[in-house]
């Protein structure tokens, strides 16, 4: 007999015999009667720090044997003919992409502006201990896009736009941990995703999809507004009828090429503010109390979020016991994410705070959101002092209003810069992330503000400042025929799951005549 068990339980039953004792006894049953059992879902809801695991387990009982719950990743067939699709951009949007196509037996060609895995290491390490960058290979620009040595985080409110086991079931295929399949928040970790995205490479290359690393795409070919080619860099045109578009939010020269050729493209609302950074175990005892460091929790990330006069500030990409990276793409910019190991074991943990922006702040016009971006990237860098030394602030003299006579201990490599943040970042940004830290320390997150935590600017990389439209059925571009915008550079998607969900949609409106 298989029963399907829903249980509530504290951290200390969460494995082993408790765990079995637990299954018992919400059957209200012997445990001699539990055999082996699978938990295919868990959760932490810490809630009022009354911490407890939720758990859905799969249960044989009197001897049953459970079933195997094999991966659902289908065999890819051989690709043959030239292709006539081109991807640009190899991250989860372009590999995903490219996984559909081959699945229905449509050979494409893909371009990456980066390095692959390995290649895009001592550009990071030469940014890191030089501050010098690799404008086309960097934290956002390469194999895997910018989640790759940012995360991997897998949550997704992207329930309506596709299979997500299907996304996981492949990651997995490719060597990503199992467990993912069952947490509520998955998370591969930046140390394992990049033998994952290689893995996920050598499939489609066996297959038959023709890849190419450190190949920009500078310009499309339309004729009379139908593509007909692309451009690369060195100046050659490649043939193709289809281009699916999968940049990701920060090829800036790709949105003004697109400007150029008068491709639909509106101005989107996005977010920017900085990214803060407390010790682990502070954020721990915050939200676990005396549970903190529980081997059944393990670090704490937390979700926050306030609105006022219609201003949302939120946390965005909250990492525990992770790092920030300088995730800039242009020289003369700052720009800072985070990322997390895969057993989040850093002590510290960060995130994003956000201050949600629109056109009714930076101005009228497609690219007007863009620009705006890049100025407040700009000033941060000169505050910053150059080489991608980051402009800091305690949070406690943040909102008092005086310059830190010195900074904590921090894992941003290139370093900080005292200053005063509100100097460096606009109004619009500095007054409601100062009114919302105060909510967050008096309502949600008791001991939130702390001499412990600094802020750096500027996390402005939360989402693509603009949307390249789209047809609804076809999701080609309602000006041009054969531009398939996919992803989160497009304004579809909104992290790894989504973009790959986004990119096998889009796969699946590719003609099969291709």
């Amino acid at each position: 007999m298989i029963r399907i068990v829903d249980l509530r339980i504290h951290p200390d039953s969460g494995e082993g015999e408790p765990l079995r004792a637990a299954i018992a006894a919400d059957l209200g049953i012997d445990p001699a009667r539990v055999g082996a059992w699978r938990i295919t879902r868990r959760g932490i809801d810490a809630r009022h720090r009354r911490v407890h695991l939720q758990l859905r387990i799969e249960v044989a009982l009197d001897g049953a044997d459970l079933a195997p719950d094999p991966l659902d990743v289908p065999d890819l067939p051989t690709l043959t003919g030239t292709p006539s699709v081109a991807i640009i951009g190899a991250g989860p949007a372009g590999l995903f992409a490219a996984e559909g196509l081959a699945r229905r037996g449509v050979r494409s060609i893909l371009f990456e502006r980066g390095a692959d895995v390995r290649g895009r290491r001592p550009a990071l390490a030469k940014l890191n201990r030089e501050g010098v960058l690799d404008a086309d290979s960097n934290y956002c620009f390469g194999e895997g896009g910018a989640g790759t040595f940012s995360d991997g985080k897998l949550y997704t409110r992207a329930k309506k736009r596709g299979s997500i086991i299907q996304v996981l079931d492949l990651l997995c295929a490719c060597g990503a941990p199992p467990a993912i399949r069952a947490a509520t928040r998955p998370h591969i970790g930046t140390n394992r995703l990049p033998k994952v995205v290689t893995a996920m490479r050598e499939r489609l290359i066996a297959a038959g999809v023709e890849i190419h690393f450190n190949t920009r795409v500078d310009d499309i070919r339309f004729n009379a507004n139908t593509v007909s080619g692309v451009v690369l860099g060195d100046g050659s045109t490649v043939p193709v009828t289809s281009v699916i578009l999968a940049t990701g939010h920060s090829a800036r020269d790709v949105y003004r090429m697109l400007d150029r050729h008068g491709v639909a493209i509106e101005a989107k609302a996005f977010a920017l503010g900085v990214r803060i950074e407390h010790p682990q175990p502070h954020i721990d005892a915050i939200q676990y109390g005396e549970l903190a460091g529980h081997s059944q929790l393990g670090a704490a990330p937390y979700s926050l979020r306030h609105t006022a006069d219609g201003v949302g500030t939120y946390s965005f990409c909250m990492c525990p016991g992770g790092f920030i990276v300088a995730a800039a793409t242009s020289p003369g910019e700052i720009v800072v994410n985070g990322m997390s190991p895969s057993k989040r074991d850093s002590r510290f943990a960060n995130s994003g705070m956000v201050v949600s922006v629109g056109p009714e702040v930076y101005g009228p016009g497609p690219l007007a959101g863009l620009a705006w971006q890049a100025a407040v990237e700009q000033a941060a860098f000169d505050a910053g002092g150059g080489k991608f030394v980051a402009p800091a602030q305690r949070v406690t003299d943040f909102l008092a209003g005086r310059v830190s006579n010195s900074l904590p201990d921090c894992s941003y490599r290139p370093g900080l810069a005292s200053v005063d943040l509100k100097d460096a970042l606009p109004a619009v940004i500095h007054q409601p992330l100062a009114e919302a830290l105060r909510v967050f320390d008096a309502k949600r997150m008791r001991g939130y503000i702390t001499e412990e935590a600094v802020m750096l600017g500027v996390e402005s990389r939360s989402s693509a400042p603009l949307r390249i439209l789209r047809d609804t059925v076809s999701l080609q571009s309602p000006s041009h025929p054969g531009l398939y915008p996919c992803g989160e550079g497009a304004g579809f998607a909104g992290g790894i799951v989504s973009a790959a969900l986004d990119g096998l949609r889009v796969a699946e409106r590719i003609p099969s005549d291709h």
